[in-house]
C-alpha cells in the first residue's frame, strides 16, 4: 500500500472447529449477489447462499483487517440490518458476539444470509497527516449511485467460518449504463442480461484480492513487454480522461519492467484510478492499496493533469513493486492471513521499505530523474523519519503494527524502511565490488520461496546473511532488529563517494513540504491547523510575517480547520506570484492580519553532492549502484 498494501493468500481456518458440510455444498460455490441497482442511503444489499449445513451453528464474518493495510479498521461496522432466512422464507435467530462477527442458530435450516453495506468515503476526516482511525479510502469502498461504485469486496463478501477455501460466484446487477472494471476472472457461464456480471473467485482470498469499479467507463489499454495493463478512471467532473494519463503509464511501467528483469508474476494488470472532489462525503485519505493483479488508488481531482501524473509514477510503481514483496516474498503471517484475528509479519522493512526503495531508485536507474533528484528524495526521507521514534526496533514496530504506541510509527516503513534498504544496498554492492545489489538479493529469494511457499519470520534474517555477506546481517541485527540505534547515513553516503551540503533552492509548495518537509500540522483534540516551531520556515512564508506556532484562522476569508486541511492544502497549489493573500493567524492568543503578496517560495535545502575528494573506487561503487 502507498500510503499504504498487500498480501497473498488467505486465510488458514480462523478456529480449530470447522463447519461440517455436506458433500455437495463443498463442491459447490458459495454464492454472493451484490445489487447496485437498488441504493438505499448510500447503501446496497448483499445476498449470500452458502450451500447447505449439517451443523446447528454458524459464524459468518466481514474482515476485520485485510492484507497491506497494517490497521484494525472493522470492516463489520459498515453492515446494517443483518438476517438469515431460512428455506420458507422466514427468518432464523441470529447474535452478533462482536463487530465483525455473526452466529446463525439452526443453520440446518439456512437458505441464505442478507445484510446492507455502508459507504466509507461518507465518514473520512481528511486528517491524513495526524494519527487517524477513518479507513484508508483505497480499502474502503464508495457508493454514488447513478455516478460510480468503487467496491473492495471484503465489505460485500463475507466467509463462512471454515469456508473460506470454497469458490465463489459473484454476481453484480448493475445499471445498464454502466461497465465493470476489475481483475476478476468471469464466470464460463456468463448471465444474458446485459444488466447483470457474474464472476468467479477460486476462494475467499481472490474475492479481497480482486477489487472492482462500476461506472460509465472511461479506460486505456497498453502492453508492457506481455504484461497487458488496463487503466481505469472515474472522473467526477471528467476533467481527466484516461487517455491523459496512458502515456505517463506506460512509460513508468515499461521502465519498472525493464529494471525488473524477469521478475514477473503476472499476464495482466489493473488500475483502477478513483478522482475526488474532496467534498464532505467524498473520499480524503489519497494513495493506492496494492493486489496481486491490479491496485486501486484515490486521488483529488483538483492535482491538476501533470501533478497527478509525477504523483502516480510514484505511487502506483510502488504497488506494482509489490509484485516482488510480499505477493512473491513473504511469511507464513501472509500466506496463512487470518482476517479476523491478523498476525503481523515482522518484515515490513522488506515489504514496504523495499517496495518503497524501488520506486524511488528504479527512476534514477532508468533515467526518469536526475541523480540531484533522487538525492533529494532520499534526504526528504531521513527528515520525515525523524518525525517517528528512530529508537523503536523496526522489527517490534512491524510484529505489533495495530497496536499503540507502535502504529503511529507505521508510515515509516516508507521513510525509514526505505532508507534501510537503501543501506542494504550500498552494503551488498560494495561487498560484490558492484556487482549485486538488493535487486538480486529479491531476485535470490523469489527464486527460493515464490508466490506458493512462504518463509518463517525468525529465519529470513539468517537466510539473507547467508545469501549475501556477514556485513548484512550485522546491519539488519544492529538497525533493524535492534532498538536505540539510529543509522549513521552519511557513513552510507561515504561510501559511494557523496557529502551533505546545502543550497538556496525553490520550494515545491507554500504550506505542504518543503522537499517533503511539512511546514504546518495539526492538533486533533481542538482540530487547529499550525505552522510548525523550531524548523527555519521558507522565504514565502516569512514575507508575510508568519511565525512558528501561528495557528491558521482563515485564508482569504475561508476559515480552516483539520476538516477541511486538505481543501487549503489544494488551492494553495493554484496560488501564481503576485497574488494577494490575507491570513488571519493566531499568536499568543490573540488574532493577528497578515497581508503580502504571494513569491515563489525560496529555502535553504539539504542537499547530497560528489564529494571533492571521492576516490576511483567510490565513484565507480555510486555509478554500480545508481545504474546497473
Amino acid at each position: 500500500m502507498k500510503k499504504l498494501a498487500l498480501t497473498l493468500f488467505s486465510a488458514g481456518l480462523i478456529f480449530s472447529c470447522t463447519p461440517k458440510v455436506n458433500d455437495l455444498a463443498t463442491e459447490t460455490p458459495v454464492k454472493a449477489t451484490i445489487d447496485l441497482t437498488n441504493v438505499k442511503d448510500d447503501k446496497v444489499m448483499s445476498t449470500i447462499d452458502p450451500g447447505r449445513f449439517t451443523e446447528e451453528s454458524v459464524t459468518f464474518y466481514i474482515p476485520k483487517t485485510v492484507p497491506g493495510t497494517y490497521s484494525a479498521d472493522n470492516y463489520g461496522q459498515f453492515i446494517e440490518d443483518f438476517k438469515a432466512y431460512d428455506y420458507n422464507g422466514k427468518e432464523l435467530a441470529v447474535s452478533k458476539p462482536d463487530v465483525n462477527s455473526w452466529v446463525i442458530n439452526n443453520a440446518t435450516k439456512l437458505d441464505k444470509i442478507t445484510f446492507w453495506v455502508n459507504d466509507t468515503f461518507d465518514s473520512e476526516s481528511g486528517a491524513s497527516f495526524v494519527d487517524r482511525e477513518d479507513v484508508f479510502s483505497p480499502s474502503g469502498t464508495n457508493i454514488l449511485e447513478g455516478q460510480n461504485f468503487f467496491l473492495n469486496l471484503h465489505m460485500f463478501v463475507g466467509y463462512f467460518k471454515g469456508l473460506d477455501e470454497r469458490p465463489y460466484e459473484l454476481t453484480f446487477k448493475h445499471p445498464a449504463e454502466f461497465k465493470a472494471s476489475t481483475s476478476l476472472e468471469s464466470s464460463e457461464t456468463p448471465s444474458e442480461d446485459p444488466t447483470t456480471d457474474v464472476f468467479y473467485a477460486s476462494r475467499y482470498f481472490e474475492v479481497t484480492d480482486n477489487p472492482i469499479m462500476y461506472s460509465k467507463l472511461d479506460q486505456a489499454k497498453f502492453k508492457v513487454n506481455d504484461i497487458e495493463v488496463t487503466l481505469s478512471v472515474y472522473s467526477p467532473t471528467g476533467a481527466v480522461k484516461a487517455s491523459d494519463l496512458k502515456e505517463a503509464m506506460q512509460t513508468m511501467m515499461q521502465a519498472q519492467k525493464t529494471f525488473l528483469g524477469e521478475i514477473n508474476s503476472t499476464k495482466s494488470y489493473d488500475i483502477l484510478l478513483y478522482l475526488s472532489t474532496m467534498k464532505e462525503d467524498d473520499a480524503k485519505g489519497f494513495g493506492a492499496l496494492e493486489h496481486h493483479t491490479s491496485t486501486t488508488v484515490v486521488m483529488p481531482e483538483a492535482m491538476g493533469i501533470d501533478q497527478l501524473k509525477q504523483s502516480l509514477t510514484d505511487i502506483v510503481s510502488h504497488e506494482f513493486f509489490h509484485i516482488v514483496a510480499p505477493l512473491t516474498i513473504h511469511s507464513d503471517e501472509i500466506q496463512y492471513f487470518d482476517y479476523y484475528d491478523p498476525q503481523m509479519s515482522e518484515h515490513l522493512w522488506m515489504y514496504e521499505g523495499t517496495t518503497e526503495y524501488f520506486a524511488n531508485l528504479f527512476q534514477i536507474n532508468q533515467g526518469l530523474i536526475t541523480e540531484e533528484e533522487f538525492y533529494s528524495r532520499l534526504l526528504g526521507k531521513i527528515n520525515n523519519s525523524q518525525m517517528f521514534d528512530d529508537n523503536m526496533s523496526f522489527t517490534v514496530m512491524s510484529k505489533n503494527v495495530l497496536d499503540d504506541p507502535y502504529k503511529k510509527n507505521y508510515a515509516n516503513v516508507y521513510e525509514k524502511g526505505a532508507l534501510i534498504s537503501m543501506c542494504l544496498d550500498i552494503i551488498i554492492r560494495e561487498e560484490s565490488n558492484g556487482e549485486k545489489g538488493i535487486l538480486w538479493l529479491m531476485k535470490q529469494l523469489s527464486t527460493k520461496y515464490g508466490m506458493h511457499k512462504s518463509f518463517k519470520d525468525e529465519e529470513i534474517i539468517a537466510e539473507v546473511t547467508n545469501l549475501t555477506y556477514p556485513a548484512v546481517g550485522e546491519f539488519i541485527e544492529k538497525y533493524v532488529v535492534g532498538a536505540n540505534n539510529p543509522i549513521p547515513y552519511n557513513d552510507y553516503f561515504a561510501k559511494v563517494g557523496l557529502e551533505p551540503a546545502t543550497q538556496e533552492v525553490d520550494v515545491f509548495n507554500f504550506f505542504l513540504m518543503d522537499q517533503q518537509t511539512p511546514y504546518i500540522d495539526a492538533n486533533p483534540e481542538d482540530k487547529t491547523i499550525y505552522f510548525r516551531d523550531g524548523i527555519e520556515l521558507n522565504t514565502a512564508i516569512t514575507a508575510l510575517g508568519i511565525k512558528g506556532g501561528d495557528v491558521i484562522k482563515s485564508i482569504n476569508g475561508t476559515e480552516y480547520t483539520l476538516d477541511n486541511v486538505q481543501q487549503m492544502i489544494i488551492s494553495s497549489f493554484g496560488w501564481t506570484p503576485g497574488d494577494e493573500i490575507e491570513m488571519v493567524v493566531v499568536r499568543d492568543g490573540e488574532e493577528v492580519t497578515l497581508k503580502g503578496t504571494y513569491v515563489a517560495p525560496k529555502g535553504v535545502q539539504n542537499i547530497l553532492k560528489p564529494a571533492d575528494d571521492a576516490t576511483e573506487a567510490q565513484t565507480t561503487l555510486r555509478n554500480a549502484w545508481l545504474k546497473n
